[in-house]
């Protein structure tokens, strides 16, 4: 068993590298984009919907009050991109059940990947909300002296994202490896399915984070009003 994905490599050429990290990422996105395009293929605006279309929505329903009660308050503009990131890592933890596969969240550089995404995210939707002046105005609050912190605040918990997720999928990677070579024929079951539920809750947390984030970035200020 290998504890990073990186260390598989393909097909090289001098300095390019084809790893199963690049590999399995592109097919869990193609994976991803044949699946919703087969499941919303099909749904109807009628009355008469399937179990499958009710279960659905009943699944985005809730989703879209988890968003807003984080404080966001149009949770179907940030759907899109929160459900995306949502449905990558879990996913990526629930193909493990398959021989040979590798998770591509097991790699610094994929979970570096996301967390730049919602590094790029959070300024642009509160750009859009509060406008760049606004944007701009909230790293000098409440004194100009706060700038270079807010600043770095802005770095370190992307790295944080980044390194928080890699971390407990190579944790949770190391217990199986090390299992397998104590007992290979009991504990590695049990810590698979430990694993896949290591695996969703790492992507709740994750989007939930990106979430809070991009909800401290679109929050506009209101005025006070004197008595």
């Amino acid at each position: 068993m290998n504890l990073s994905p990186d260390n598989i490599i393909y097909w090289q050429m001098g300095f390019f590298k084809l790893n199963a990290t690049i590999v399995y990422t592109w097919g869990l996105m193609l994976v991803l984009v044949i699946g919703s395009k087969m499941i919303t293929g099909k749904l109807s605006t009628d009355l008469q919907r399937s179990r499958w279309q009710n279960l659905l929505e009943i699944i985005v329903t809730g989703i879209n009050q988890q968003i807003e009660e984080v404080g966001l308050k149009n949770p179907q503009k940030y759907l899109g991109f929160l459900g995306s990131l949502f449905l990558f890592v879990a996913m990526s933890s629930l193909f493990t059940i398959f021989p040979g596969y590798e998770p591509p969240t097991g790699s610094l550089s994929t979970t570096a990947a996301l967390a730049i995404c919602v590094f790029v995210a959070v300024p642009m939707f509160g750009i859009e909300d509060t406008g760049i002046a606004g944007y701009l105005r909230a790293y000098t609050r409440p004194t100009i002296i706060m700038l270079p912190f807010n600043i770095i605040s802005e770095i370190s918990r992307t790295l944080a994202l980044a390194v928080r997720l890699f971390g407990n999928m190579l944790s949770g990677t190391m217990i199986i490896a090390i299992l397998l070579t104590i007992t290979p024929f009991i504990f590695p079951i049990v810590m698979s399915a430990l694993g896949l539920l290591t695996g969703m809750v790492q992507a709740y947390i994750f989007t939930i984070l990106a979430t809070v984030y991009i909800a401290a970035a679109t929050r506009v200020s209101k005025p006070k009003i004197e008595p």
